[in-house]
């Protein structure tokens, strides 16, 4: 699941307005995020397309887990820059750490024809729907020798 976290303008601007005057970092460990991942699902000729934005991750960092109609995407933004020893970091608003994200979708997805492309910070997945099962007839012999016919989700017969 996401996080949600409230807008607060006012502060914010405050924030901004005595960041620049002040020199020293101001790292304040409660206000910290996590990173987040920004998903659209959409429904198209009999498959989902989600399109979830992951800037600044590689495609050797990214996992996607489909089971039946459950879908999990995975990342891991990775710092690039280790801080060296004489150098100190007066401000740092990147993110960095493991994201994921985890919906289900109304109809179980054909895992064997999923498609994923990834380009310019974007995923995007082509996810087919599994066909529906053809449903089962099942033949009831009775007793006398007479056969009854009929779906199997029909129910108990009455005789």
């Amino acid at each position: 699941m996401s996080n949600v976290t409230r807008f607060d303008p006012f502060n914010d601007l405050v924030d901004d307005l005595f960041r620049g005057f002040l020199v020293r970092p101001m790292y304040n460990e409660a206000r910290a995020e996590a990173p987040r991942m920004k998903v659209d699902v959409a429904e198209k000729n009999g498959a989902y397309t989600v399109s979830a934005e992951l800037p600044g991750v590689r495609k050797e960092d990214i996992q996607v887990t489909i089971d039946g109609a459950q879908v999990t995407l995975s990342a891991e933004l990775r710092r690039e820059k280790e801080v060296a020893e004489d150098e100190q970091v007066l401000h740092s608003e990147r993110l960095y750490g493991k994201v994921s994200r985890s919906f289900a979708l109304p109809q179980e997805i054909d895992e064997a024809a999923a498609q994923a492309k990834f380009r310019d910070g974007v995923l995007e997945l082509t996810l087919p729907k599994k066909a529906a099962a053809a449903r089962k007839q099942t033949a009831i012999n009775c007793p006398d020798g007479t056969v009854i016919e009929g779906p199997a989700s029909a129910g108990p017969f009455s005789l």
